[in-house]
């Protein structure tokens, strides 16, 4: 038969077994047994905040572990040959080269745009200043700085097709409860994991705050560009610039017949279009188009004075014959009421020997035809006495 199996204790120290040991002893005083209890349970609340401590010490060498190997394998990759001539290839070639000279000049021209914004010297028809975005405006649609102009053209086209295919409130809302919910969900985890929020981690010392200089800048700016606004529509309003006025008429009638059947993003895009692109083609075929504007001016000047010309001989010949209908019915007039007053005609062709002679003394009658003429006498009656 075999042994029955042994079990070798190898520790000596059996003082949990010895019902003489002071932990295992039980007292009878119901305080004292509070207090054990009371002491037990703070060492097991102590135990839970070391084991705590203790995770949250692991998780932050854990995650500083992972961080070192992460940036040692960078490093190792970053200092690998083939990575070096990719580098150095990528970094210092002629594509390169020509991305940073391109991006150089797209600054200084940015720069130069900012820059000109400066009131300008002439002054408008009632002697006040114009503000200093009329010379940013002049210079970014004159295409002086062609790539800032390009860029700004290109940035409004975007946002005119953004705004009329993206929900652009949806996606807003969207991202700040997305945002929100993390941030929060961050904060609970972290309470409830180690102690700490993590958002509280990553929170600043200070909030980000705006100063009153920038503040003061910028409502200064804003200002500025709301009386650019208002000047320009006056100075448009009350033909300042009669050519502006004009092309200001020619597109508020376009834009009466358009909106019709072309929506509002429609007549913005074309709005930006002849505002970016109309100046640069003018820019591009100046010498045609003057020469045609001077051709027209002068065909126009000519159709004017030739107008002007005719215009005049018409009033002439106008005026002559009313002035000769004019002394026409004036002797009328006259001589009519010369006749009516009995006077003598004033008309050169009436002569003295057309009238028969008026008679100078009146025509006395003969006694016979006188007495003729009377009645015959009548016997008088005598009164009755």
């Amino acid at each position: 038969m075999s042994e029955a199996p042994r079990v070798q204790l190898t520790s000596t120290d059996l003082s949990d077994l010895d019902p003489s040991a002071p932990s295992n002893q039980y007292s009878s005083d119901p305080y004292s047994n509070q207090y054990s209890s009371n002491q037990r349970s703070a060492r097991q609340n102590g135990d839970v905040d070391q084991y705590a401590s203790n995770a949250a010490q692991n998780a932050q060498q854990a995650g500083s572990s992972i961080l070192a190997s992460a940036q040692n394998a960078m490093n190792a990759a970053a200092s690998h040959p083939a990575v070096q001539n990719t580098k150095e290839t990528v970094l210092n070639g002629p594509v390169a080269q020509n991305v940073k000279a391109e991006g150089a000049r797209t600054r200084d021209e940015f720069a130069d745009l900012a820059n000109s914004r400066t009131i300008p010297e002439h002054k408008t028809a009632t002697g006040q200043n114009l503000t200093h975005y009329h010379s940013m405006f002049y210079r970014l649609l004159s295409w002086k700085n062609p790539r800032a102009t390009g860029i700004a053209f290109g940035v409004t086209v975007m946002f005119i097709f953004a705004a009329r295919y993206l929900n652009v409130i949806h996606y807003i809302l969207k991202g700040l409860y997305i945002t929100l919910g993390a941030t929060a969900s961050a904060e609970l985890v972290g309470q409830l994991a180690i102690g700490r929020g993590l958002t509280t981690q990553i929170r600043p010392q200070q909030y980000f705050t705006i100063p009153k200089a920038s503040l003061e800048r910028l409502l200064d700016d804003v200002e500025q560009l709301i009386n650019f606004f208002v000047i320009e529509s006056q100075r448009i309003v009350f033909a300042e610039n009669v050519y502006a006025t004009l092309a200001a008429f020619v597109a508020s009638l376009t834009s009466y017949f358009l909106i019709k059947f072309v929506p509002l993003w429609g007549l913005a895009l074309i709005a930006t279009l002849v505002t970016y692109l109309g100046p640069l083609v003018y820019i591009k075929n100046k010498a045609v188009i003057d020469a045609q504007l001077e051709k027209g001016y002068n065909i126009a000047s000519q159709q004017a004075v030739q107008l002007k010309e005719v215009a005049s001989k018409n009033a002439v010949n106008a005026a002559h014959s009313v002035q000769g209908i004019t002394n026409q019915y004036t002797a009328k007039a006259t001589e009519t009421i010369n006749q009516y007053r009995g006077g003598r005609p004033t008309s050169p062709e009436a002569k003295r020997t057309d009238f028969p002679v008026a008679p100078k003394h009146e025509p006395l009658a003969s006694q016979s035809q006188y007495e003729s003429n009377m009645p015959a006498a009548q016997p008088i009656a005598q009164p009755v006495l």
